[in-house]
């Protein structure tokens, strides 16, 4: 059974990733959908990180906390598409940025899609 934390970290990640599922069928916000999925895969892989004593320093890049998630458990590479998939979410879909962005119904499908990659991946194997 996860510790105390580890079971924080995933009730927080299950709040962003049910509030986006909720919300979608709902909403043409497609942004702030696509930043809550991200959200969401960044608090599955913290728990992940601290329910196997791992240290994270407080970011948000999904890559990087996959990289230290991998030093325990090499077959979380599976997820590496997902992460860069969802990766840009965090700074893109909140702020302006001197690059093209689109979002649509489509992406936000994607970055669930992902999500539930990375979530499924990692309730199945905490231990």
């Amino acid at each position: 059974m996860p510790t105390k934390s580890v079971q924080e970290w995933l009730q927080k990640a299950d709040e962003d990733y049910k509030f986006a599922v909720d919300v979608f069928d709902h909403t043409a916000f497609y942004a702030p959908l696509c930043f809550h999925f991200q959200q969401a895969a960044e608090k599955y892989l913290k728990a992940f990180i601290v329910a196997n004593d791992l240290r994270f320093r407080p970011i948000h890049d999904l890559m990087e906390l996959l990289a230290i998630c991998r030093k325990k458990q090499p077959k979380i590479a599976v997820l590496d598409e997902s992460c860069s998939f969802l990766n840009p979410f965090y700074i893109e879909s909140r702020y302006p940025v001197n690059w093209p962005t689109h979002y649509d119904k489509q992406t936000v499908k994607q970055a669930k899609q992902h999500c539930t990659t990375i979530r499924d991946w990692i309730k199945s194997n905490l231990k």
